[in-house]
């Protein structure tokens, strides 16, 4: 990981822990300017340092144990602290892989099997079965994780393979830098990101709008796959729906295997909890643990975050890791905890076909009777409104229709229910039925 974006992590963790006017007095101020030999260096104005290494160094090491790792200590210093050496211009940056990212700690779950087995199957051999692969889901599924997984895992058994790990905002600033330097600069920068064995690219969607980089990386990716390099990216959406990018590099997108991570159900949200409780060594109740993984259903980033959020406070108030603590923390949030697990897509769809009176095979079926398609619009609406899974997931279990179609059944159900009182009161009714509040 790249130092920058991981302070910017840190920060954010303890912003979210200390609230606003603690970390503007106190943490604000402070600079990161060195990760050397596992010690994160810190520093700013002595008497914020002081306080901050006093007051606060507690959780300052458990937001940055949070994000690096929990070998990395925190050294608050006034004092300056000599920069590394920058890296060659060659080869995978030191640091720009995070070691925490590995597949030992990725935690499998239906929303994300597919992808953390193309990943594997990747990484052991790469270019030799989905070149390109692509991810795509919404932020904090695990995207990234994925990416370093299979960077570190090619960089400890691959032979000798180079790999680079980039996102598209240090691939745009890179190249922006390379036209503006010498002649012999953008050689340099062909070089690092042509000259690798596996290239992974982050958040493809903020290629959008920037019209030389993209000409660069379709050349970029040209180049490798000519030459049998891997390449693996990730996005928000899927290529399709990237409509800013150009149609041939979308194409080339769509010519490996695109798959997608969707939100991690409860029994997966509560595994990540556990090995990352276990990961950092916390002496936390395992009934706190299944607290915040019934509270927090988005995504793995905000479950983490919520988990720092518990940890931190307890060490600040010097309490122990307990349900009630946890509670406490998460009232403080204003997160919601549910009586019960979101309803399966089966559970839906066997409560509209009752409402329906029609048949599950109906209700699958290609017939775009009018009796049939309004029942499936609604099954495929609630399905996306009251569960975790993504729209393709939710498209394989209505007879593998693709995510479009699921989308325009919603967006069709939407219009309705807001046109049609007698729909909406179904609907309701049905959502009442299915154990949910109402809308």
């Amino acid at each position: 990981m790249e130092l920058d974006h991981a302070w910017s992590d840190i920060r954010r963790a303890l912003r979210a822990t200390v609230g606003e006017r603690t970390y503007g007095l106190w943490l604000e101020p402070l600079r990161c300017v060195a990760l050397q030999n596992g010690t994160l260096h810190l520093t700013g104005p002595p008497e914020v340092c002081s306080w901050a290494a006093g007051r606060l160094g507690a959780v300052l090491h458990t937001c940055a144990h949070a994000v690096l790792g929990p070998d990395v200590t925190v050294d608050v210093s006034a004092r300056p602290v000599p920069q590394a050496p920058p890296p060659a211009a060659h080869g995978p940056a030191p640091g720009s892989l995070n070691p925490k990212y590995n597949f030992e700690q990725f935690v499998i779950g239906p929303s994300n099997r597919l992808a953390h087995a193309a990943a594997l199957s990747v990484a052991e051999n790469p270019a030799a079965a989905y070149n390109p692969l692509f991810f795509y889901g919404p932020p904090g599924l695990g995207k990234t994780h994925l990416l370093h997984s299979i960077g570190n895992y090619v960089e400890a058994f691959g032979g000798g393979l180079a790999v680079r790990y980039t996102t598209v905002e240090a691939f745009t600033n890179e190249f922006v830098s390379s036209l503006g330097g010498r002649p012999t600069d953008k050689d340099a920068f062909k070089h690092r990101f042509r000259g690798v064995d596996v290239l992974l690219i982050d958040d493809i969607q903020f290629l959008e709008h920037k019209a030389k980089t993209e000409q660069e990386l379709f050349h970029t990716f040209n180049a490798l796959y000519e030459t049998g390099s891997q390449l693996v990216i990730t996005s928000d959406r899927t290529p399709a729906d990237l409509a800013e990018l150009e149609e041939r590099l979308r194409e080339r997108f769509q010519s490996g295997l695109v798959t997608d991570i969707g939100r991690p159900d409860y029994a997966t949200r509560l595994t990540i909890l556990r090995k990352r409780a276990a990961h950092d060594g916390l002496d936390i109740a395992d009934d706190a643990l299944s607290l915040i993984a019934s509270s927090v259903t988005t995504n793995v980033r905000a479950l983490e975050g919520a988990l720092i959020r518990v940890v931190a406070y307890a060490s600040l108030t010097v309490q122990p890791l307990t349900s009630a603590l946890a509670q406490e923390v998460i009232d403080r949030l204003g997160l919601r905890t549910p009586a019960h697990d979101p309803p399966s897509i089966a559970t839906i769809q066997d409560a509209v076909c009752t409402h329906f009176a029609i048949s599950r095979e109906e209700l699958l079926s290609r017939s775009r009777a009018q009796r049939l398609a309004w029942p499936r619009h609604v099954a495929m609406y609630l399905a996306r409104e009251l569960t975790d899974h993504s729209l393709p997931v939710i498209g394989r279990e209505f007879g593998g229709r693709d995510h479009s179609t699921v989308l325009n059944a919603c967006r069709r159900a939407g219009e309705r229910l807001a046109a049609d009182p007698k729909a909406y009161s179904a609907v309701e009714q049905l959502t009442a039925d299915l154990g949910a509040p109402p809308s």
